[in-house]
């Protein structure tokens, strides 16, 4: 370990926020200073590109063929780095994959990877390597199989056995440091060896087994540059551990120290060079953790692990998993106080789910209710059916759409002169109505087999693929899912609350003279747009007037989705609200507002209010939000909040945390995103990032360390509004 990094440097003294009443000291010293380690990206910035070129060969059918050959090739050449304190075997170390591209890749010959997608670990978990051979050697058996889907299977068949080499060179390494070490390292490299005798060939028999073999599933989907969400931990884990507890096989403390490997390890790519820090920040991987919530039968599923994971978090402050809880009027008390409690800490890496309006959506689009209630994410925050579903969505602004109809372009001339608010309206729904064609279009279009992403390893878990003899991308999974995304929804409402207020309800300003002042950047108007942001009734303060307003919008936009999305019940358009991140994107190409706003300001994400703008505290906020029936949004939308720290501190604070969790479940909330953290705290980290390596902020359905933002993400999250509780 470097003589610099000090371990309560890197994972105590840049909470930034509240801090806890005394030192959080569950872990052994060595985990600590292991995540130390892996957090100063000591890890990370060792990544190499892969020794190898993919490349396109005269007999390839396609680049399925040149995929099967990089596998081979990564599971040969892939260095093993095993730390001595490690509880878990295998690392990812080739930098194309967290680039998103399959390690091997180049200008010549490219191939991406698959994110926005969760795979079937629990299945995975429940047959092991051996069990999913067995299937697609029943399914070749079967016979019925076209020339491509012989030859796809076939493919699959290759991934197994590229996993297995790599498997073994992991217990090769393993018995040289058996012969080479002694002592407690040396019982440590016999105990991996055991455990991968059994893990992931064949069903885990342990707690120990069950957390290497999901490590080794997802990690070597990592290292040939998939990112998969991982799911249900708790669901699958805890099965593992309550029987081991029950069995004295196992402590909490033990089971604590093997499942925090797994953050650790997790955050191996931290200080890789190339990909993505510097914009929307580091750990923006997809690679969510749900817990909590119902099974398919209806059962609680809240067990040790649960509370393992909340205290890691607690402990080690990793965001590279973004965890999201699932709950309801049948949360346990303990669960929503250990949910308040990590989350005061700061860094918006515990969000939650209302699972029974998410269920209830869900089944409303035309899922299965036992799908349904298995819900997890695609490893960013929308919902789907983990192992069975193909995502995909298309997101839109919707102030450029409001621009267009209202002919916002100065360069443009103006030539529709709007006579009533609710042509004005109509104008709107007309190409918003467009735009979702759009969507339907790319739902209806055939089913190709699409080989330009190969997937016959993630198609290993994708129920369906083995059965079609079809890739993700090809109509292998059960369920087909393309969301449309309004983005901008909290800006659009705002326009037109200030158009309806100020030219049409009061006739204060003349439409005319509003749009040009508009499409002039409010260039000698400043006292109207002064007015215009100062008197906007707007979304986010429980007001009547402009919430009244946004159900409009969100009805229009949410009647077209369903009236577009009858197609077949296993294509899906979920209609969902969201900017994913795109605000600084979106920002140099929207016009000025008509509430007030100049061109290239910072605008509002998610279902969220504009920042600056929600002035009433965050339960007007959560109720605004709350009036939304989001059974007529299936793919649901984030309401993103920020709390000052000092509302938090001590008892009082903690429970008033807590209530408000609660009230926005009472209410009606869909998914709740919420950060602490204080303006003054990321100013000084803007100015001082060194001193703050590890300050981690909410970014839109991952969290990210604040100085691996550009400056203008770091300026945009700045100027969030900050609550009080």
């Amino acid at each position: 370990m470097p003589s610099l990094i000090k371990p309560e440097d890197i994972i105590e003294k840049t909470f930034g926020v509240v801090a806890p009443a005394s030192r959080i000291d569950r872990l052994p010293a060595g985990t600590r200073e292991l995540a130390a380690r892996y957090l100063s990206g000591e890890f990370g910035r060792e990544m190499k590109p892969a020794p190898f070129k993919l490349n396109q060969e005269p007999d390839d059918h396609s680049l399925v063929d040149v995929y099967v050959r990089a596998a081979r090739q990564i599971a040969e050449t892939a260095s093993i780095r095993i730390e001595p304190m490690e509880h878990l075997a295998g690392t990812a170390p080739f930098l194309e994959a967290p680039r998103h591209q399959t390690p091997g890749s180049h200008d010549a010959c490219t191939i991406g990877s698959i994110s926005h997608v969760t795979i079937g670990f629990e299945k995975a978990l429940r047959i092991g390597y051996a069990g999913i051979q067995a299937e697609i050697e029943q399914r070749q058996r079967q016979g019925g199989l076209d020339d491509y889907g012989t030859r796809y299977l076939d493919a699959m068949l290759t991934m197994i056995e590229s996993a297995r080499q790599w498997h073994q060179r992991l217990v090769h390494e393993l018995q040289a440091r058996v012969d080479q070490s002694k002592g407690t390292e040396h019982q440590r490299y016999r105990k991996l060896i055991s455990i991968l005798g059994q893990v992931p060939e064949h069903p885990p028999r342990s707690f120990h087994e069950a957390v290497q073999a999901l490590w080794e599933f997802w990690e070597f989907q990592r290292l040939c540059g998939n990112w998969s969400g991982i799911g249900r931990i708790d669901k699958m884990l805890g099965p593992f551990l309550v029987k081991d507890l029950e069995e004295e096989r196992i402590t909490l403390e033990e089971a604590r120290d093997i499942l925090a490997h797994f953050w650790i390890k997790g955050t191996e790519w931290t200080g890789a060079t190339g990909t993505g820090a510097g914009s929307t920040g580091d750990a923006q991987f997809y690679q969510n953790i749900i817990l909590s919530g119902i099974d398919e039968p209806g059962r609680d599923v809240t067990n040790p692990v649960t509370f393992l994971v909340l205290d890691i978090v607690e402990e080690l402050h990793i965001s590279d998993f973004p965890v999201a809880v699932r709950v309801s009027n049948r949360t346990p008390d303990r669960l929503w106080t250990r949910i308040a409690e990590v989350q005061r800490l700061g860094g918006g890496i515990v969000t939650i789910y209302n699972e029974d309006r998410v269920i209830k959506a869900l089944v409303q689009s035309g899922f299965p209710l036992e799908d349904a209630r298995n819900f997890t994410n695609d490893g960013c925050w929308e919902t789907l059916v983990p192992g069975k579903s193909f995502f995909k969505y298309k997101t839109f602004d919707g102030l450029q759409l409001l621009k267009e109809c209202l002919e916002l372009d100065p360069a443009r001339p103006v030539t529709t002169e709007f006579t009533a608010f609710e042509s004005i309206l109509q104008a709107f729904q007309k190409v918003l109505y467009r735009e979702i064609k759009v969507v339907r279009g790319m739902a209806l279009q055939p089913i190709l087999r699409n080989d330009t992403l190969p997937s016959p390893l993630l198609d290993l878990w994708i129920e369906g693929c083995i059965r079609k003899g079809r890739p993700y991308h090809g109509g292998g999974p059960v369920y087909r899912i393309i969301a449309p995304h309004l983005g901008g929804f909290a800006d659009v409402v705002n326009n037109l609350s200030a158009i309806r207020k100020f030219s049409f309800a009061e006739q204060q300003v003349p439409f005319a003279r509003l749009r040009e002042a508009v499409r002039n950047n409010w260039e000698g108007e400043e006292a109207l747009r002064l007015q215009c942001l100062r008197d906007t009734p707007c979304y986010g303060n429980d007001l009547d007037e402009a919430d009244s307003m946004a159900q409009r919008v969100f009805n229009s936009y949410t009647a077209i989705c369903r009236e577009l999305a009858m197609i077949e019940p296993t294509v899906l358009i979920p209609a969902g609200i969201s900017t994913f991140g795109r605000e600084i994107k979106w920002r140099h190409e929207r016009p000025a507002t008509f509430f007030g706003r100049k061109s290239g300001d910072i605008l509002a994400a998610n279902l969220s209010p504009t920042p600056g703008t929600d002035r009433n505290g965050p339960t007007a906020v959560i109720k605004s939000y709350a009036k939304f029936d989001f059974t007529r949004l299936p793919n649901g939308s984030p309401l993103d909040l920020r709390l000052h720290p000092s509302s938090l501190e001590g008892e009082t604070g903690l429970r008033s945390l807590e209530s408000m969790l609660k009230t926005f479940i009472r209410l009606g909330g869909w998914y709740l995103q919420l950060d602490v953290v204080s303006p003054e705290i990321l100013r000084q980290a803007q100015q001082h990032p060194e001193q703050y390596p590890n300050l981690v902020v909410r970014i839109s359905g991952w969290s990210a360390r604040f100085a691996t933002l550009c400056r203008e993400w770091q300026d945009a999250i700045i100027e969030r509004t900050t609550h009080g509780a």
